[in-house]
């Protein structure tokens, strides 16, 4: 055999082990795609700040994971994405904990802990340099869900058809509220609780089923056209709920170290995007429903401590209810009296 001939046979055997191997190297490039489902309606700032988080990971990891994201309700309900993510219907969810507060109460104190935090810095401290997204990730394990991170959209606000300048004027008031610490804190100022969904809230704003109702921010009630109805903004600092970006538990066990190192990162820039976005769109708004006639009230300082007072004997009530919510209650304590919010 010739030494040409020899080369040619090299050159022709390298070109088929090539070729039989192109469909395993395609595969093994192919990127990993999770579908998940948001809290928010493709309608809201949030739902557009969740949108860029999905681009900016297929961004950052050169496409190797693509996350597809879907607005509330388009694959499961709102108040089902964790079992669909556990389950592996979903392979993501961007939602509250709050959400899941009748599967542990624990929920409500580590999803929004009522009149606690007056800004986004003092809960992600609590969550990634006190022990919180620990906590939030052994509570998830139970339904085979990881939190990678979290996120806050801001202090909410009230919207009233009637002024509130103080705790007396709620009672005898019909207040919408989610069930949970909140819904405790109106009944005890004399006021009636109703519970309706948010796509109901301007109608019962409208029909006087509600006088006033607890959604989100400014910006965010100014969308859903609130101030159509009610013209009031009534400031409480009452609450400020975490939302997470979570993933099946298998699935994100399955990543290699890179991968989740480059995800985690992501989440932590998506944290402060949503915030600061959310913010700016507040001032926005208040600038403009000002201009419509709409009153924005905020407390007396006496007031909101009261309020505030109130509230964490609640806390202390709630932090019996399960395990998780009795230690959610502890750290957070801790962290409360480091910073002086509570005595």
């Amino acid at each position: 055999m010739t030494l040409r001939s020899t080369r040619r046979r090299f050159v022709a055997a390298s070109a088929a082990a090539a070729t039989l191997s192109a469909p395993a190297v395609l595969r093994a490039q192919a990127p990993i795609k999770w579908r998940c489902q948001s809290m928010w309606s493709s309608a809201e700032l949030t739902y557009k700040a969740f949108e860029s988080f999905c681009k900016r990971v297929g961004e950052a990891t050169n496409g190797r994971i693509e996350v597809q994201p879907f607005a509330a309700g388009s694959v499961t309900g709102v108040f089902e994405t964790l079992d669909a993510v556990s389950a592996g219907v979903l392979d993501a969810q961007s939602s509250a904990p709050v959400y899941w507060t009748g599967k542990d109460p624990g929920f409500s104190l580590i999803g929004d802990l009522n009149f606690a935090y007056s800004h986004p810095w003092q809960a992600e401290a609590w969550y990634y340099h006190r022990g919180g997204l620990e906590m939030l990730r052994e509570a998830y394990a139970r339904f085979n869900v990881y939190p990678v991170g979290v996120s806050w959209w801001g202090v909410e606000s009230l919207v009233s058809k009637k002024p509130i300048k103080g705790p007396a004027d709620f009672k005898g008031m019909k207040v919408r509220t989610p069930q949970g610490m909140f819904a405790e804190v109106m009944t005890k100022l004399g006021a009636s609780v109703v519970v309706v969904p948010g796509g109901e809230v301007y109608s019962a704003l409208d029909k006087g089923v509600v006088d006033a109702a607890d959604w989100a921010t400014e910006s965010m009630n100014q969308r859903m056209g609130f101030f159509e109805v009610a013209k009031h903004s009534v400031w409480l600092g009452h609450s400020m709920p975490v939302q997470e970006f979570a993933v099946n538990a298998a699935k994100w066990n399955a990543l290699p170290a890179d991968l989740k190192a480059i995800v985690t990162a992501c989440v932590r820039e998506w944290t402060w995007d949503q915030i600061q976005r959310v913010a700016v769109d507040d001032a926005r708004a208040i600038g403009e429903i000002g201009q419509k006639g709409v009153t924005m009230q905020r407390w007396s300082d006496a007031d909101l401590k009261a309020l505030s007072q109130q509230a964490s004997g609640i806390w202390a009530e709630w932090s019996k209810k399960s395990p998780l919510a009795k230690k959610a209650y502890d750290s957070q304590l801790a962290w409360l009296k480091a910073l002086g919010r509570v005595a």
